[in-house]
């Protein structure tokens, strides 16, 4: 059998099935880095930039998990298989290891942390294969997910820097030594007399060091929460009931997969009396609602942008309306005025009161279209026209 069609390694030659490991995540690395680099610089102002937007996260994201699976198989492979021996030794060698830990390494945790900055993240460009976005014990956390897109930036220059230093060498031994380092990787060459084999722990402290340095830096790179600007929510109208805890979320579909959010500054004055008053009503409901404290995943900036909410030029959204009784539950029916437009709003609701904590869900839908949201995305292939808002609360009745 020729070296060539030799599928194991020997100390002095690398078998095929090892080089074509090699040579297929290098061929995976240029195609991930081209493809992150083209996604982050894509716009989305458009259904048109969104759509191509998406689909440069979503090649890139397979891509990246496809390089962590082939990476874990190439280092299954290499512990079973016999480690040629280095053409040269001393220092040499000794970097030419530690760098090959550092790829090796590498290889694994950037696409792993990019496959869980996606798992905890909401929404946006799927991994495209058939065993769902997930990861086991992993939720959608916008912090968490966060935290792990700045890792996975950061290790990746770790990545790259692995990377140039392995082709710096690799052109060393070709210009300058003139030996067949990169023949036997290329075409299974024997390289001829090789230096003596010496294990040395040095190389993979030395890159256990770069990887801690680096998760280091990546977790000091984080950025603090941006704080929402206290008092934007406010409510003047009276009430007998004090809300003390609750949720305001909406749930928007893109790309064909629902992506949830929430408000975290929003205020709501509830006058309720659970006997009907004298005009058939139960009461009233004033909710003011800061939109630029919405989060929504990897599309807060754009949900909360111009072409959507338009935060910075409406700050606030207000709901009024009145309450009223509907077979087992209740209604509250009246108007939301959200971009300067008003809109007629119906949000059926539960309701349970124990002595005097009253327990309140409620669902309804609306339509981006009726307040002039996406209208560069005049169809649903990139963002549904329904979006879901939910609301969750329990209040205490007023001393």
């Amino acid at each position: 059998m020729s070296r060539r069609t030799q599928a194991t390694n020997t100390t002095s030659t690398y078998g095929w099935v090892e080089r074509a490991f090699h040579w297929s995540i290098a061929v995976l690395i240029v195609t991930a880095a081209v493809l992150g680099n083209l996604a982050y610089d894509a716009g989305f102002d458009t259904d048109a930039e969104l759509a191509r937007k998406a689909w440069l996260f979503s090649f890139h994201k397979t891509v990246g998990v496809t390089i962590f699976f082939i990476a874990v198989a190439r280092i299954l492979w290499a512990v079973t298989q016999p480690r040629p021996r280095p053409l040269h030794g001393g220092a040499e060698a000794m970097l030419a290891a530690a760098v090959h830990w550092l790829l090796y390494g590498s290889l694994v945790i950037v696409p792993l942390l990019g496959w869980t900055h996606h798992a905890t993240a909401e929404g946006f460009a799927p991994i495209w294969w058939p065993f769902g976005q997930g990861l086991p014990g992993l939720g959608k956390d916008a912090e968490l997910s966060r935290t792990l897109g700045v890792l996975h930036t950061t290790f990746v220059k770790v990545l790259i820097a692995s990377v140039v230093l392995h082709v710096v060498g690799t052109i060393k031994h070709v210009v300058v030594d003139k030996d067949k380092t990169f023949a036997r990787m290329w075409r299974g060459a024997d390289p001829g007399p090789l230096a003596a084999a010496r294990a040395h722990a040095v190389p993979l402290i030395a890159a256990v060091g770069v990887w801690a340095a680096t998760l280091v830096v990546g977790l000091a790179l984080v950025p603090a929460q941006t704080a929402v600007a206290s008092g934007t929510a406010q409510v003047e109208a009276e009430s007998n009931w004090t809300v003390q805890e609750g949720t305001l979320s909406i749930t928007v579909t893109q790309l064909g997969s629902p992506v949830t959010g929430s408000f975290t500054d929003w205020q709501a004055a509830i006058d309720f009396d659970e006997d009907a008053r004298a005009d058939g009503t139960h009461g009233t409901v004033e909710v003011s609602v800061a939109t630029g404290s919405l989060t929504l995943g990897s599309v807060t900036t754009q949900a909360t942008g111009a072409e959507f909410l338009s935060a910075g030029e409406f700050p606030t959204a207000t709901y009024t309306a009145d309450i009223r009784s509907e077979g087992a539950g209740y209604v509250a029916d009246g108007t939301l005025a959200l971009r300067g437009v008003e809109v007629p709003l119906t949000l059926p609701f539960t309701l349970e009161i124990v002595d005097d904590t009253a327990t309140m869900t409620g669902q309804t839908a609306l339509d981006r279209r009726d307040f002039g949201m996406g209208e560069t995305y005049p169809d649903e292939s990139s963002v549904g026209f329904a979006v879901t808002l939910d609301v969750a609360l329990t209040a205490v009745r007023a001393q």
